[in-house]
């Protein structure tokens, strides 16, 4: 079967360099939802917590309890709570959805600052507020989230401004103790001083942040995925290969089957259309479970870095590494 291999020494690379941006690995919550972007979420919480790491950031409860134990803090960031604990706090993504939340639970509360996609603006803030406050939430942070970090526009130091504009009417309102959080990985690379209590940081701890702005260069991928023969034939000069026959071969040619298709999380539009690191030429169409490549390699390296298959793929790498199926076995290096 397919399989990933996760490098723990460049996710702990990856790691040093916000930790050198923060200035205190106490700073840095890593964000574990969708399979901690597919590469496994218990492999990566469990790299984590050995480099130190107390914080975390999920998408909903099962990500949450999957993870808890390996935490001192879990943020959710999309779910209504239906547990108690302790570590974990949960998102107020509305101001219409704060009557849901159960009396006495930790909440966070998501500001729309300039995304306009989830959180309450700024003219609902006060109203939050008492509905929080009626409702005996437990308000113990505030946060927004930037639409446009990782490109040259001013759109970042615009949202900065808004949120400098929501802390103040919380102070204002007596909400002294309450923390502070906005960057996401290419906000924290973009401040030359983090001032705020935590950073949350995703692609960058997984090796695949790009942008215009700043040098990405030093971070290293932590995922690679390898397939592994299923069968192996000659072929010859203009024979065709796979559904449709969109591939003939222009010369006598050794061609192998392997186990990774569009079922598992190859896109489709790679078929015919890509060479892995080694140099293996992906021949005619991805088939549902498996795809053949000019090669006679048992085990092939289909990828180390989702940067360059996304290209292929017409897409980012974020969907490249989301798409990978969990039953794919995982193991760290």
């Amino acid at each position: 079967m397919a399989y990933i291999t996760l490098n723990k020494k460049h996710f702990f690379n990856n790691l040093d360099i916000i930790a050198d941006k923060t200035k205190s690995k106490d700073k840095i919550a890593v964000v574990l939802k969708d399979n901690a972007y597919g590469h496994g979420i218990l492999e990566v919480a469990t790299m984590a917590k050995e480099y130190g790491i107390t914080k975390a950031v999920v998408r909903c409860i099962p990500e949450a309890k999957m993870i808890e134990e390996f935490f001192e803090y879990v943020l959710v960031l999309a779910d209504i709570p239906q547990i108690s604990s302790d570590k974990i706090r949960y998102t107020i993504n509305d101001i219409n959805k704060i009557d849901k939340f159960p009396k006495n639970t930790k909440v966070e509360l998501k500001i729309d600052t300039g995304m306009h996609r989830n959180g309450v603006s700024l003219d609902e803030l006060p109203d939050a507020l008492e509905a929080i406050k009626n409702k005996n939430l437990k308000l113990e942070a505030a946060f927004t989230h930037h639409r446009s970090a990782d490109e040259l526009t001013s759109e970042w130091f615009w949202q900065n401004e808004n949120f400098e504009k929501a802390k103040k009417i919380l102070k204002d309102l007596g909400y002294e103790n309450v923390r502070f959080h906005s960057s996401n990985s290419a906000s924290t690379m973009r401040h030359s001083n983090i001032d705020e209590d935590m950073v949350r940081v995703g692609i960058a701890i997984y090796g695949c942040l790009e942008s215009e702005v700043f040098d990405t260069d030093t971070f290293k991928p932590v995922l690679s995925l390898w397939a592994q023969k299923n069968s192996q034939r000659k072929v010859i000069k203009g024979q065709r290969v796979g559904y449709g026959g969109i591939c003939t071969l222009d010369e006598n040619s050794v061609i192998s089957n392997y186990d990774f298709g569009y079922a598992d999380g190859f896109h489709r539009l790679c078929s015919n259309n890509y060479t892995t690191p080694n140099g293996e030429k992906l021949l005619g169409r991805i088939s549902m479970d498996n795809s053949s490549f000019l090669s006679d390699a048992d085990e092939l390296l289909i990828f180390d870095d989702a940067r360059i298959m996304a290209k292929s793929a017409k897409t980012f790498s974020y969907e490249v590494l989301t798409s990978l199926k969990h039953y794919i076995k995982r193991k760290i290096i």
